[in-house]
């Protein structure tokens, strides 16, 4: 009877686990106790520098060379000397954890030390132009090692995706995300020059504004502004058939003080004017309720102190510029009531009869 034997077939190779996961589950603790045992010449001195027992320390080498499966350190009661393996270990890991402690202290310093390094800001074009830009100068002055980049986009900026670190915001905010902080009430007020009321007139109720000339503002996705009113207490929304219509902010105001029609702007852009008399207001009475202008970033968590100083600074600095348009337009809703401008100490005792 013939056998026939099967053919030769090699062992399978082992398959080689992953240097990344065979590493995880290696001790940090017990390599960092290894690198001072080594360092420093002994487990008591290792102790001391780590501010831990001196059985801790061997408990981490033991726990390392168990993990490793090699002697790394030769023990006497008198000295501790390297095997061959562990002055091979010494010499990889020696120069890796140095980088790992340096990279620490790096971070360490970003958020506790002076302010350093970049910042990626994002602003819509009319608030960032008009607000933001100009603090920038002296934020720079005071902090030099901070450099900034400042994105002017009326869409919201993507914190992921765009790498943006602190964004500022108009209006209402439904993005629960994010950390906002509002820095001002956002009023809106509809506004003319004098040259226009002198020609004109000014309307006397938002249907009247059908028979003026407005000039209306294009956001940057496309969407039309539309103009929003408060009137018998409810919202009232009213979309100008505008002459004009712009997608930046400062132009719509520059075509107001002009006089070539009337608009609905946010303090930041009316409230120069209102104050110097370059644009008087109109309809008041029905100003809708404040939004807000926000400060916002993703986390109050491990902030870096080159975001915490620029939060700080810019709030200080808008919130004294005085950006309102009215001190408080509640009143306005009272038709035998004054208002005052904001930053004006004369009662514009005509506001309300323009307005009626």
């Amino acid at each position: 009877m013939t056998c026939i034997s099967a053919p030769f077939a090699p062992a399978p190779t082992p398959l080689r686990a992953d240097p990344l996961a065979s590493s995880f589950a290696t001790s940090y603790a017990g390599v960092v106790a290894f690198i001072a045992v080594v360092t420093e010449g002994s487990f008591a001195r290792a102790a001391e520098r780590l501010g831990i027992g001196r059985s801790a320390v061997s408990r981490s080498v033991q726990r390392l060379e168990d993990q490793l499966n090699v002697r790394l350190i030769l023990r006497t009661t008198r000295s501790t000397t390297l095997t061959r393996e562990g002055d091979l270990f010494f010499a990889n890991c020696h120069a890796g954890v140095d980088r790992i402690v340096r990279s620490i202290e790096e971070m360490r310093d970003l958020r506790e030390g002076p302010p350093r390094g970049h910042l990626r800001i994002s602003a819509p074009v009319g608030f960032g132009r008009r607000v933001v830009a100009p603090l920038l100068g002296e934020f720079r002055a005071t902090y030099p090692d901070v450099s900034i980049d400042l994105l002017l986009d009326d869409k919201p900026a993507d914190f992921i995706s765009d790498r943006v670190d602190i964004a500022f915001r108009n209006g209402r905010l439904e993005d629960d995300r994010t950390i906002a902080k509002q820095i001002i009430p956002m009023q809106i007020l509809v506004c003319a020059s004098p040259e226009y009321r002198d020609a004109r007139g000014l309307p006397d109720s938002v249907d009247d504004l059908a028979h003026h000339q407005c000039i209306n503002f294009r956001y940057g996705a496309g969407r039309l502004h539309e103009w929003e009113f408060k009137v018998d207490g409810q919202v009232r929304k009213f979309q100008p058939q505008a002459k004009i219509t712009y997608n930046d902010p400062s132009l719509v105001l520059q075509a107001v003080l002009d006089g070539h029609g009337i608009a609905q702007m946010a303090g930041y852009l009316a409230s120069d004017g209102l104050r110097s008399g370059a644009l008087v207001p109109c309809l008041a009475r029905y100003a809708p309720e404040d939004r807000g202008h926000y400060i916002c970033y993703l986390s109050r968590q491990h902030l870096p102190s080159r975001m915490r100083v620029f939060i700080d600074l810019m709030t200080a600095r808008i919130r004294a510029c005085n950006h309102q348009c009215l001190t408080d337009h509640r009143d306005l809703n009272a038709p035998a009531q004054s208002v005052r401008l904001a930053g004006s100490t004369r009662v514009m005792s005509t506001l309300l009869s323009s307005s009626a």
